[in-house]
């Protein structure tokens, strides 16, 4: 699939030559993205998880007629893609090219990680799993007052481990009745994930006991 040079910003001095080609959509991105529109007009009270599962029914009952097309247009704009890269790195001089690959390795882990959380804010992936400090700190937050939001965090901090064991167990339960709220959904998306054809997005070795007592 995509390489680096698919994942990175261009630097501002190439800015001249043109905009670096766009990586196209997977067939079932692609789907979805078109599908979503039609769903929220449909469905706009539905949660973002509700109208994901609705899509992925659709996908696994299109005929594989019209898989097919998906497909095959993926294969040709990826193709046109690649074609498209090497003519704008063949603009580059050598000293171009260094710098682009400089300012790839600073930028790539951070920009593929924003690529992939809008994939799967889209795909509807469940949220992670609140500690019982962070449950404390959201909740605690917005009571601090009259001070900047590190100091706020600084005070909350400090709250929390003034706290006794005793009075750390209803986050710690809250904590846990997340977790398990998350494995649940979790299972489903995984589910549903796999049906449409996103192995890649299934954890390979899950942990169900996570860390619910930080700090």
């Amino acid at each position: 699939m995509a390489g680096a040079w698919g994942l990175v910003c261009i630097p501002k001095c190439f800015s001249s030559m043109g905009s670096y080609p766009k990586k196209p959509m997977s067939s079932y991105l692609r789907f979805s993205t078109e599908q979503l529109p039609k769903f929220k007009a449909k469905h706009p009270d539905a949660k973002l998880s509700e109208l994901v599962r609705k899509i992925a029914a659709l996908w696994r009952e299109l005929p594989e007629a019209e898989k097919k097309v998906y497909e095959a247009d993926f294969k040709a704009e990826w193709k046109a893609y690649k074609e498209a890269v090497s003519k704008y790195k063949e603009q580059l001089s050598p000293s171009q090219l260094m710098g682009m690959e400089k300012e790839a390795r600073q930028k790539r882990l951070k920009k593929k990680a924003l690529v992939k959380r809008r994939e799967l804010i889209l795909l509807g992936k469940p949220k992670r799993p609140r500690s019982a400090y962070n449950i404390y700190v959201s909740e605690s937050f917005q009571e601090a007052k009259d001070v900047s939001a590190q100091e706020k965090l600084k005070l909350v901090n400090e709250a929390w481990k003034n706290l006794s064991l005793e009075e750390k167990q209803a986050y710690i339960q809250l904590a846990k009745d997340d977790r398990i709220r998350y494995d649940n959904e979790m299972k489903s998306w995984e589910e549903q994930m796999a049906e449409v054809g996103r192995s890649d997005l299934i954890r390979r070795n899950v942990k169900r006991s996570g860390d619910i007592f930080e700090h």
